[in-house]
């Protein structure tokens, strides 16, 4: 198990397919994003019943946000336009790729120290465009695969996200902060498994998502399968981009380790997920 993220965090929470009342579909009299004014066009039509309440969409990444609208905004002859920014970041506790994972008794008598910065984590590796190599490992840009390039069986809906529900003290920071840190591991192991490394959630958008829906009394768990079981179906009837973004990380310090075998960066506005090779 990797070190605990004890810097403070946060994260983007995903759609849902629940049932709403009209309120809570309704779009605010002027939408602050392209994408916010393509979601509250598609309702306008009468085509939103597929939709998530516009809440739940504010809160997806814009490349999120563009894969629940593309067929919607094709089929009412809508240009999607490009993404908006996201919200300022707050960054993580970085773990240092390649190294040995401590053991939790270890964890438990260590103390925040410099080492955790992303300049060590990462101080023998090289950002070469879409590769991290690192001494004993290469770490290649994940991109949103076609369906053909599937492991059989991952847009079926018995494959599900799975997140447990937390079973802390919900005061307790520092168990909050495993207990997200791990689910946030799964969630990007599970769209890398449906193809679409190219369109996650950073840290922050996470966390952040959490702290959301428990305070609005919503289980967290259950509205991110909601949207997982929502992605599979898209993309089970329409292609997504391999790329959704030209744009690459320009520093090793927007970077985090998960696990051994992957490394996640972002630049508040864009989510990268690098694979082992």
């Amino acid at each position: 198990m990797r070190n605990l993220r004890t810097l403070p965090w946060g994260v983007l929470m995903m759609a849902t397919l629940v049932p709403m009342s009209a309120s809570a579909m309704a779009c605010p009299m002027q939408p602050q994003t392209a994408y916010e004014q393509v979601y509250c066009q598609v309702w306008e039509k009468g085509g939103g019943n597929r939709l998530p309440s516009f809440d739940d969409f504010r809160r997806n990444t814009p490349q999120v946000q563009a894969l629940l609208l593309k067929r919607h905004a094709a089929r009412y002859g809508m240009d999607m336009p490009d993404s908006s920014p996201e919200p300022t970041r707050v960054r993580p506790q970085q773990v240092p790729v390649n190294d040995p994972l401590p053991s939790p008794a270890a964890e438990s008598e260590q103390e925040p120290d410099l080492s955790q910065s992303p300049a060590f984590a990462f101080r023998d590796c090289r950002l070469e465009g879409e590769i991290i190599a690192c001494p004993r490992q290469r770490y290649r840009l994940a991109a949103n695969q076609s369906n053909s390039a599937l492991a059989e069986g991952v847009l079926d809906d018995t494959n599900r996200l799975g997140l447990e529900a937390y079973q802390g003290d919900p005061n307790n920071e520092t168990e909050l902060r495993r207990y997200l840190s791990q689910a946030y591991d799964l969630y990007i192991r599970k769209m890398l498994d449906i193809g679409l490394g190219g369109a996650t959630m950073s840290f922050t958008q996470f966390y952040h998502g959490y702290q959301r829906h428990q305070a609005s009394g919503v289980d967290y768990p259950q509205r991110l399968e909601a949207t997982f079981q929502l992605l599979k179906r898209d993309k089970q009837s329409m292609a997504v981009q391999a790329r959704l973004t030209d744009a690459l990380p320009q520093t090793l310090d927007d970077c985090e380790g998960v696990g051994l075998d992957i490394i996640v960066c972002d630049d508040v506005g864009t989510n990268w997920v690098f694979v082992g090779e």
